[in-house]
């Protein structure tokens, strides 16, 4: 079950068809992405089992890389680009890998590391091919690090079933894909947007990477014209900023075929707003690492339910079970919350030379997520947050998830952050960090009305501090830890 293969099928029944674009520019056909592929792989002559880094910003060198390093049997790690130089020195470090391809800004602080298109690079793709290597499903094939904002990153190691499993899930509950349609890489294809290369290539469609110095939605939605059926995977600040510029352009355009959404929350009346500016093209997707972009989702028709259905993450994906757990390991009946678990082929192996961590995480076969949520009856997940992000308020659990959808209802607030901060009498009490839309007047009084009038008094922010922007990390996350830092500061 080598990846590889959907790559090889490709050269074979659509050899002339355009693969990889750079932009509007053409990188590759599958012919060709497929000689440099394996030309790569031959020229690095690695051991079956070798970790591979690849450090860099999104370019199209990146898809080829990735299928060189399956082609021999070898381990991908991409790592952000936006990391310090010493995290990725860490990354490298911990997966201890033989070889580093990394944009030519990055090489020179990262001794020994092939700069992409460089010299060395040119030599590689001169090599003569080497044949793939046959391995088996529970071969390891994708080393995912996590981000390193809450610790020390750990590596989880996805198999060939684990991204199949994925690949298989993606073409059954998303998306119905031709060789014509295209996936714009506005995301980094170190994470969530490079993952999705793999069903897109089982269906023969092409991959655009857009220059990877940062996310312009203008860019964005001026390509999507140039690639008819155009889908991408988009963090909910990125679908922010596309309906943004896509409401002043006056429309969306003709060849933006579907936005998939996920890592990070998207509130319902920013939802209800996409939706009215670009109609039914969105699916969102819960998942992490550990069970990449495959736990539950919502498909296009579901958006267009009720207000509960857009509050939740939707249902299982094909291949997956979930469950609530208790403190206990037990099931939890529909309507009480817990942590979620899940289990299926697309569940990680383990974690990279980390048995404990490994242990912690994976029991019985299932996947523990440090997330808390709720099963409806009908199977939908609702999800309230990161069990570690739970605020105890007076021997109280209050999610901060259900006060900023409340927040953020209110007009003339753009954005929110909910945090506990201690509190001598109540254990904690709940802070919300407000960022306010231009010219818009907002003041505490207002802000605690609104709340009042949608949630329970106890879960109703004790302090309300507006700054001018959310500390986010490169993948549009909010990094609650800085915040908690401020307020520790003062």
């Amino acid at each position: 079950m080598n990846l590889f293969n959907l790559l090889a099928a490709n050269a074979r029944r659509f050899p002339d068809e355009p693969a990889v674009f750079a932009g509007d520019r053409r990188f590759a056909t599958w012919r060709e992405l497929h000689a440099r592929a394996l030309a790569i792989s031959g020229g690095l002559a690695l051991e079956r089992g070798a970790r591979v880094v690849i450090a860099s910003k999104n370019c199209p060198e990146y898809v080829e890389l990735l299928f060189a390093c399956w082609a021999a049997g070898a381990i991908a790690v991409p790592v952000n680009a936006k990391l310090h130089v010493r995290e990725i020195a860490d990354i490298i470090e911990s997966s201890g890998a033989a070889t580093v391809f990394a944009s030519p800004a990055l090489a020179a602080g990262l001794g020994g590391a092939i700069p992409i298109g460089g010299d060395r690079y040119a030599e590689l793709l001169a090599a003569a091919p080497r044949h793939p290597v046959d391995v088996s499903a529970e071969t390891p094939a994708w080393l995912f690090y996590t981000s390193g904002t809450t610790g020390k990153p750990k590596g989880a190691v996805l198999t060939h079933r684990n991204l199949m499993a994925m690949t298989v899930a993606h073409l059954a509950d998303f998306e119905e894909l031709r060789h014509t349609d295209a996936l714009l890489h506005a995301a980094p294809m170190s994470h969530g947007s490079g993952l999705y290369i793999l069903p897109y290539v089982a269906r023969a469609a092409r991959q655009v990477v857009i220059d990877g110095d940062g996310f312009d939605p203008g860019t964005f939605l001026d390509l999507c014209d140039v690639h008819p059926g155009a889908g991408a995977f988009l963090a909910p600040t990125m679908v922010r900023r596309v309906r943004a510029e896509a409401e002043q352009r006056g429309g969306p355009p003709k060849g933006l075929r579907s936005i998939m959404y996920g890592g990070a929350p998207m509130y319902l009346e920013e939802q209800k707003r996409c939706l009215r500016v670009f109609g039914a093209i969105f699916r969102q997707l819960y998942g992490q690492g550990e069970a990449p972009m495959t736990i539950t989702g919502l498909n296009r028709d579901d958006h267009l339910g009720d207000n509960d259905v857009l509050g939740s993450v939707g249902w299982p994906r094909s291949g997956v079970e979930v469950a609530i757990l208790d403190a206990d390991n037990s099931h939890l009946p529909a309507g009480e919350i817990g942590e979620i678990a899940c289990r299926g082929d697309i569940v990680m192996s383990c974690y990279w030379n980390d048995p404990k961590a490994t242990a912690a995480t994976i029991r019985d076969g299932w996947l523990l997520t440090g997330d808390v949520g709720f099963l409806g009856e009908d199977g939908k997940l609702t999800l309230r947050d990161r069990s570690k992000d739970v605020i105890i308020s007076g021997g109280t659990n209050i999610y901060p998830r259900e006060v900023e959808e409340a927040l953020l209802s209110f007009p003339g607030i753009a954005e929110v952050c909910v945090v506990g901060a201690p509190d001598e009498e109540w254990g904690e009490v709940v802070v919300a960090f407000v960022v306010t839309a231009e010219g818009a007047i907002v003041d505490d009084a207002g802000l605690d009305a609104h709340c009042l009038s949608r949630i329970a008094r106890f879960k109703r922010p004790k302090r309300y501090v507006f700054i001018d922007a959310l500390p986010k990390s490169s993948y549009g996350k909010v990094l609650k830890r800085e915040l908690v830092e401020r307020m520790r500061k003062g």
